[in-house]
């Protein structure tokens, strides 16, 4: 058994700064380490996928990131971490529970997950070893992870068992409730704009210093096909994850950071939106382009017909949203989430469909993801 101090300390020397997660009792003493040392930043994720998502986007912000969950939550990361860390070569420090161990007794809803977790991340094609729990074997084992993942630019897993990690005081201040924020109507009730003209008056309005992440599917391949440039993600697989994504960017860079999120895709991680109205980062401009279907997949209806995201936004504690359905009402609200003081949103409803000569990016994830975070250090 070791302190929480005496990991967080290692892996600070390490160069680990960023943590984030959703709770487990196994890590409960590590967690509580982490938000009682305010030389670290933990972001909670309402989802251990999204936890992912924000591990990534930090990394690319120059971050060395910690993910930490229970295994039982190793079901929510496996498309993350085979659809996002995989194709980007995106590496963090993944830390799992070993609920349901066998011989241990536990709840039967771990049984099964404490059979395969060993299993499941060497299927995911990750390294791991054992949560060190021992003071002399923390620093090697932290040397074997970040040689691991500086080889493979791929997750490393820690698996902690029970008792690895003394109990630890919480002392955490109790968060303040956000001021209410702002809302905008600037809908017309007309013709609304295909997803095309919205990107090309999007292109026509940022500039170069922006960084700009695209949700999976046709958002990210008309961006591509339009302008491919450096500050471009555009996101493959990972569905949902391109907000959470963008959290972890912004809050670790100064420039001005848009997620360009589709409506089926915002559906699948609505709890995001709460995280982000959470962390409150005032260079975060959440742009949902709400065309009703799931486009890439034949034009099946979403349920977003009967959902406000604007209003929802600022349910969550964004400080500015706004309705729209036309582009002169973008322009509008495009200058007003600017000068907004928080997380602005602009939930645009638009026209199903797509270009028609409608390309792929031809650069790999890999490499736009290292040229986005070139960027990102400038």
């Amino acid at each position: 058994m070791i302190t929480a101090d005496t990991f967080m300390n290692a892996a600070s020397a390490a160069g680990f700064d960023f943590y984030t997660g959703v709770p487990c009792s196994y890590l409960t003493p590590l967690i509580n380490g982490v938000l009682s040392n305010r030389s670290l930043r933990y972001v909670g994720g309402a989802s251990e996928g999204e936890a992912v998502a924000i591990a990534a986007g930090a990394w690319l912000a120059g971050r060395r990131t910690v993910a930490m969950c229970q295994n039982s939550g190793l079901g929510n990361m496996v498309n993350p971490l085979t659809s996002l860390n995989a194709p980007f070569a995106i590496p963090t420090l993944l830390i799992t529970t070993w609920r349901g161990r066998p011989g241990e007794p536990d709840e039967p809803q771990h049984v099964v997950m404490g059979e395969i977790t060993q299993d499941l991340l060497g299927l995911m094609g990750l390294e791991q070893r054992p949560f060190p729990n021992d003071t002399d074997d923390v620093a090697p084992a932290l040397a074997q992870a970040t040689a691991a993942m500086a080889a493979s630019s791929q997750p490393f897993a820690f698996v902690m068992a029970k008792g690895d990690v003394a109990d630890t005081a919480l002392d955490q201040s109790p968060r303040a409730l956000p001021e209410p924020g702002v809302y905008a109507d600037h809908r017309r009730h007309g013709e609304r704009p295909t997803r095309v003209a919205v990107l090309e008056r999007f292109l026509a309005l940022t500039d170069d210093d922006t960084a700009v992440i695209a949700t999976t599917g046709k958002s990210g391949r008309e961006l591509f096909t339009l302008a491919d440039r450096e500050q471009h993600l555009y996101q493959v697989g990972s569905m949902g994850g391109a907000a959470g994504m963008a959290l972890g960017v912004a809050l670790n860079t100064r420039k001005r950071v848009v997620v360009i999120d589709g409506d089926g895709a915002a559906l699948m991680k609505l709890g995001t939106l709460a995280t982000i109205g959470a962390e409150a980062p005032a260079n975060l401009v959440h742009l949902l382009l709400d065309n009703g279907v799931h486009d890439s997949t034949g034009g099946q209806a979403t349920v977003s017909a009967s959902v406000d995201f604007a209003r929802i936004a600022l349910a969550c504690g964004y400080a500015h949203a706004a309705s729209v359905d036309d582009l002169a009402g973008f322009d509008d609200a495009w200058a007003e989430a600017h000068a907004a003081a928080g997380p602005a949103m602009i939930h645009l409803r638009i026209a199903p469909g797509s270009m028609k000569t409608l390309g792929r990016p031809t650069v790999t994830p890999e490499a736009v993801a290292r040229r986005f975070k070139a960027f990102l250090a400038r």
